[in-house]
């Protein structure tokens, strides 16, 4: 751990000085936006200010700089901190998300869409069913689809899946690799569910629980940025959903990312969105089949895979 300096100690503790106060500067804000959206897609507007600037104080803190010019210079200099920069997109990128989030495509998975992926995979169920959390943040997501699958493979029909999680930060992939969570983050999760995959700490006072070992073995993590060329991931993929992602997306930007999750979908394999974002006209190779789910049409050559 750094221990600070007297100097910058005693910064730390003047309400007046521009370390404290100090502000990103037009020129370093967009600076700081340009290189975030070409990293990651994302845009942040001018309202955003305020909130990168409250995120990036404890970059400062913690590497002991002066102000942001400083740790512009740092990040998005001619010899940038390759280490900082994943810092930086760990802290500007927004990471909500809750378990059983939108449960209405949870009830189309079971209903729907499971039956149907297994039916056209008869006599093919060496491959494992694989499911894609293309935003997975902390893990509730992957969770959440491993609970499900796992509850589907008992009562239906027993066949071999896994879950892919992936983000760009490397922040709450880590918390998604502990698996441990608040009892009010896991409040969604219905009471059998909880007694079935749920540990709860010994000090009952702590208020934590612990997804089950045989469930996180199930999920595997990785860190991933969409705007990759190339995704080093298995393929093909039965299912990915990608909710509440699109929405920070240009156009442009949405029609690459669709493309390569079009490469990586097994033909009749399925795209679930969030709740506001549609695909509509962005792809000829999806039709749409529910409220904001879709299917990759099957081509006459490609066969079924």
């Amino acid at each position: 751990m750094c221990v600070p300096s007297a100097d910058l100690a005693a910064a730390r503790l003047s309400p007046n000085l521009e370390w404290y106060e100090g502000k990103l500067s037009p020129q370093d804000y967009a600076r700081l936006g340009v290189f975030i959206q070409s990293t990651t897609g994302i845009q942040i507007s001018l309202d955003k200010q305020l909130m990168v600037e409250s995120r990036l104080r404890k970059r400062l803190h913690a590497l002991e700089l002066s102000g942001f010019h400083e740790y512009c210079e740092r990040v998005l200099g001619a010899d940038g901190d390759e280490a900082e920069r994943i810092h930086l997109i760990d802290a500007v990128t927004t990471n909500k998300t809750d378990f059983f989030r939108e449960p209405s495509h949870f009830t189309y998975l079971t209903r729907e869409a499971l039956p149907l992926l297994l039916r056209e995979r008869d006599g093919k169920a060496a491959r494992p069913l694989t499911l894609w959390s293309a935003a997975s943040s902390s893990g509730e997501e992957p969770y959440t689809l491993a609970m499900v699958l796992s509850e589907f493979a008992e009562r239906q029909q027993r066949f071999p899946w896994q879950i892919l999680g992936t983000d760009i930060s490397t922040r709450v992939l880590a918390t998604a690799q502990r698996a441990v969570y608040t009892e009010e983050a896991a409040a969604a999760i219905p009471p059998a569910l909880k007694c079935k995959y749920l540990l709860r700490s010994r000090d009952h006072t702590e208020g934590l629980v612990r997804i089950v070992p045989s469930l996180r073995q199930k999920v595997d993590f990785k860190r991933l940025n969409l705007l990759d060329p190339h995704y080093d991931i298995p393929r093909p993929i039965d299912i990915i959903f990608c909710r509440n992602v699109f929405i920070y997306f240009s156009r442009a930007t949405q029609e690459q990312i669709l493309g390569r999750f079009v490469e990586h979908l097994r033909p009749g394999g399925l795209v679930f969105l969030g709740h506001s974002e549609t695909m509509n006209g962005h792809s000829a190779s999806l039709e749409h089949v529910a409220p904001t789910i879709y299917r990759k049409v099957c081509k006459i050559d490609e066969g079924r895979s």
